[in-house]
């Protein structure tokens, strides 16, 4: 397979961004170094901090927000353009950045439905957040993430990608398993920044289920399954 040098970038994350290395070259072209790029639709940068992806999705949504005041002079059902236009460029691979996100962070993404809300209903000013939710029956973005992420994660363990052997660690003996009352297949994994760990190390810790290492196989194409494996490769 040959390379396109022209498609092809170079990311260095965590301390070495901040040093002076030489650039990488191919067949004596110079690859371009950059501190982020875009790739299934997700923003990467070399900090993982998500900052520039957050107020990529935040901006887009907000843009759709106008035609949502557009909508309601001509008198359209408001609140199912929201959540089938709205909602999901909030929530697009939200597993695999989500759990990183700083509060500052979650609550600028909280805003948008905020703000929707009161276009669809004409809520007056000062009322919780929580309230809001209530009169549209609807949950909140953090509480909705969390449960994708939730039921996303034993696809993962049960139908992975044949590499993802390479990042679930070997499961816990059944012989100790099978005398404990309740046991996890896999041991956690334990890193030492939240900001650098994939969403496989955290669904671990917080979402295992007793799943089986032998039956992984998963359909490779899921976007939200690719942009999980590109980061815990890097």
């Amino acid at each position: 397979m040959e390379l396109n040098i022209s498609k092809t970038k170079e990311i260095i994350l965590g301390q070495l961004a901040v040093t002076n290395l030489p650039l990488f070259s191919i067949s004596s072209q110079t690859i371009d170094r950059v501190t982020s790029f875009k790739l299934f639709g997700v923003h990467t940068d070399s900090s993982l901090s998500w900052s520039i992806h957050t107020d990529h999705i935040v901006k887009k949504a907000t843009t759709r927000l106008y035609f949502l005041k557009q909508l309601k002079r001509a008198g359209f059902h408001l609140l199912h353009f929201y959540i089938t236009v709205i909602r999901p460029v909030l929530e697009y691979c939200a597993s695999v950045w989500y759990y990183a996100l700083t509060k500052a962070q979650s609550e600028s993404i909280e805003d948008v439905p905020k703000r929707a809300i009161h276009i669809v209903h004409n809520l007056p000013r000062g009322m919780s957040y929580s309230s809001m939710l209530f009169c549209s029956n609807l949950n909140s973005l953090a509480s909705r993430r969390e449960d994708l992420s939730r039921s996303f994660f034993p696809k993962c363990s049960e139908y992975g990608f044949l590499s993802s052997y390479s990042h679930l660690p070997l499961p816990r003996p059944t012989a100790v398993t099978s005398r404990l009352r309740s046991s996890q297949t896999f041991p956690k994994v334990h890193t030492h920044t939240q900001r650098y760990c994939s969403f496989m190390q955290y669904g671990l810790n917080h979402y295992q289920h007793k799943t089986n290492k032998s039956q992984l196989f998963y359909h490779c194409t899921h976007p939200v399954w690719l942009c999980y494996l590109f980061v815990s490769l890097l």
